[in-house]
């Protein structure tokens, strides 16, 4: 069409008035196409909108569960210690101002793991039981939580990102839990909101172990002794040589999707 009216401008057969009005109604035609395609090129490079979440509680994908021995402090590893207290065998002791958890053994030993306790203001201490045992739970988080975190989901499925991690074993009729983590770098610190935290790996052992009214002696984060039965016993502890891992699995319960949220300050 152009080269037609440009041959025609050079013949002098076309005047001036008729070309401007070619010219524009040729520019009208083609103008959505060209509006088109601009907006298609903008979609395209728009950025996506913010995520929900605050920085501390974004969706982010969890630790791979095999990696946890690599990235895991010495001290904080699974192993069999000396371990001197006048609890009965099967009981669970936690120190919670060293970050350990034991599974006594009986005959002077216990099995240690590092644990995540209670941040500033969230410790807590006293004797429980465990009442039940989950695997791969579902996680609802708490009232108490909702209030301090409203921006929290009401309900995330069991699956590798839920923060109970792979296990599950609650604590009387306390809204707190000794569970697994889909973040292993939290192992050793002061982080949760009152829950014991343990990785995929520790929690299965410990799981297997467990049974319905396993007593849990919480003790307080300043406690330098082992306290039972209006009793105090000093701790003596000598570390031997690591007890044979126990695999677990880590595939999400069938026909579950969950969602994968940080853990840094939940539960």
């Amino acid at each position: 069409m152009a080269q037609t009216i440009a041959s025609k401008l050079l013949s002098g057969s076309v005047s001036w008035r008729t070309t401007g009005a070619l010219v524009l109604g040729t520019a009208l035609l083609l103008s959505p196409a060209l509006l088109q395609g601009a907006s298609a090129q903008v979609l395209g490079y728009a950025s996506h909108a913010p995520m929900s979440f605050p920085s501390d509680n974004v969706m982010v994908q969890p630790e791979d569960d095999g990696d946890d021995a690599a990235v895991m402090p010495e001290r904080l590893k699974r192993t069999i210690v000396a371990f001197r207290t006048s609890e009965a065998p099967g009981t669970i002791v936690i120190d919670t101002g060293n970050t350990y958890l034991y599974y006594v053994l009986g005959q002077g030993r216990a099995v240690r793991y590092g644990v995540g306790v209670g941040r500033e203001g969230f410790t807590w201490s006293g004797v429980q039981k465990v009442t039940r045992k989950a695997e791969w739970p579902d996680w609802t988080p708490p009232s108490e939580m909702i209030a301090r975190q409203p921006y929290l989901p009401r309900f995330v499925a069991g699956g590798p990102g839920n923060p109970l991690g792979a296990r599950a074993m609650y604590l009387g009729s306390s809204i707190y839990r000794i569970h697994g983590t889909n973040d292993p770098s939290t192992i050793g610190k002061f982080v949760s909101s009152g829950c014991i935290r343990l990785t995929n790996e520790d929690v299965a052992d410990l799981f297997s172990r467990v049974t319905i009214g396993t007593k849990v002696v919480v003790l307080p984060k300043n406690a330098p002794l082992v306290a039972t039965r209006n009793q105090a016993t000093r701790t003596t502890i000598t570390v031997r040589p690591a007890a044979a891992p126990r695999p677990v699995a880590t595939t999400a319960v069938p026909g579950r999707q969950a969602m994968i949220l940080s853990t840094s300050s939940l539960y």
